[in-house]
């Protein structure tokens, strides 16, 4: 069996480290998961002929030391081992960041910010989780000098175990919201295992980012120090004080008189601008940078984006759901001008709560005043008999055949509704 250090040294002689063996380009260290239906172990020697440097298996008859194919009691539990190791190896400071909403917007405008001064590192996609975060802290080397990793959690523990790996210098949650309701059991477990982070970064005496304007944030991280604070700024308390901007539809901040626009739509998306801003002054980019950085950051993945065709505009919200994101997005397209249609899918993992929760959604878009609304998912068919659908491609193809009316189009579920398939024949309008 290897052992850790032989493994490191095998990762520091490595290209990269993939879990998917179909990305094997060459040098690659392959960790061969294991899972009910598959065993990756299978392919290990077919990777090593495709060029993997090494790979590490859980399954002992696939072992072959010649070969390169190594074996471990865990897989997972050794690319943890291994992404830990390397953290403790770095001295540059890492970021960390949960939330229930808005945290992949957040990281994605830190880095903006950041890396208009730095050599940044940050969680591609929606690697976030007790994978995800291992295969972010083995992506970073030598060049690197920062580094912002995103952690996601549908249970308790989990922020805590992400944390014991990713070992965070700086760590800030978005908010806390009524996101995967049925595995935190709740929204005082949402809290509680959000906190976990807070509780991690005490411990360690490492620094908080608080959003002076939250009010379980602030309790939470009461007395505490060391801690970077931002708000209102009226509030006099703070570190960094900002004012919130809107113009057509796009939102920004305003620090010391300069108006620093996103592309961005949606005012829920203000304080993920203001912790950008927050932490790109506390490390000393240049003000006309962070407004570069901010101005030129374009989303891409389906979160609070406005595609625009023609007089209308489609906003694409559709990469996740969850009641508190739900409304706010709601919120934010009331106030777009001329005829409004939402479009929205089910949201999931919300267990007992899941029929209440949607019923409340349901009726607060109907009281909002928008014209049309169209549902997709089992749990919304419950709740709504007009214009309801079970899936998404049932709608696509009413749209075929009845394309909607010239106006403003909202596209907000969680991912697995796949609503972002209806763009097609929205576009059509």
């Amino acid at each position: 069996m290897i052992t850790l250090d032989e493994l490191y040294a095998l990762y520091k002689k490595s290209s990269a480290v993939t879990i998917d063996s179909r990305k094997i380009q060459g040098g690659e260290l392959f960790f061969a998961f294991s899972g009910e239906n598959f065993n990756a172990a299978t392919l290990a020697h077919e990777a090593v002929q495709n060029g993997a440097l090494a790979v590490i298996v859980e399954d002992e008859n696939f072992a072959d030391v010649q070969q390169n194919i190594y074996y471990v009691p865990s897989t997972l539990q050794t690319l943890q081992n291994l992404a830990k190791y390397h953290r403790q190896q770095l001295s540059i400071p890492i970021i960390a960041l949960t939330g229930s909403n808005g945290k992949t917007t957040t990281k994605e405008l830190i880095h903006a910010v950041l890396s208009q001064k730095f050599n940044v590192q940050y969680t591609l996609g929606n690697l976030n989780n007790h994978i995800g975060v291992p295969l972010t802290l083995l992506s970073i080397n030598e060049k690197h000098e920062m580094a912002i990793v995103e952690m996601g959690a549908n249970h308790q523990q989990e922020i805590a175990l992400l944390c014991e790996i990713a070992q965070p210098d700086y760590g800030y949650i978005t908010n806390f919201g009524k996101a995967h309701l049925e595995g935190f059991g709740g929204f005082e477990g949402v809290i509680k295992g959000k906190s976990e982070m807070y509780s991690y970064l005490m411990a360690h005496q490492k620094t908080i980012l608080v959003n002076a304007e939250d009010e379980i944030q602030v309790e939470k991280a009461k007395g505490y120090s060391p801690k970077i604070s931002f708000g209102n700024e009226w509030l006099h308390t703070v570190n960094y004080g900002f004012e919130e901007i809107v113009q057509a539809h796009r939102v920004g901040v305003r620090y010391k008189n300069r108006d620093i626009w996103s592309q961005l739509t949606g005012v829920y998306n203000y304080t993920n601008l203001c912790a950008a801003v927050a932490l790109g002054l506390h490390f000393e980019v240049e003000l006309e940078k962070i407004q570069q950085g901010i101005t030129n950051y374009f989303p891409s993945n389906m979160r609070s984006q406005i595609e625009k065709r023609g007089a209308y505009n489609i906003v694409v919200d559709t990469y996740n759901a969850n009641p508190s994101s739900m409304e706010l997005s709601l919120k934010n397209f009331k106030d777009f001008e001329g005829y409004k249609i939402a479009i929205l899918g089910d949201m999931l993992e919300l267990g007992e709560v899941s029929h209440e929760e949607h019923k409340k959604i349901y009726q607060f878009a109907k009281g909002l005043g928008i014209d049309e609304i169209y549902t997709v998912g089992k749990f919304f068919m419950e709740i709504n008999h007009e214009k309801s659908f079970e899936k998404t491609q049932e709608l696509a193809q009413y749209l075929a055949t009845n394309p909607l009316l010239q106006g403003h189009v909202l596209l907000k579920g969680s991912r697995g509704m796949k609503l972002e398939q209806l763009l097609d024949e929205v576009r059509k309008v």
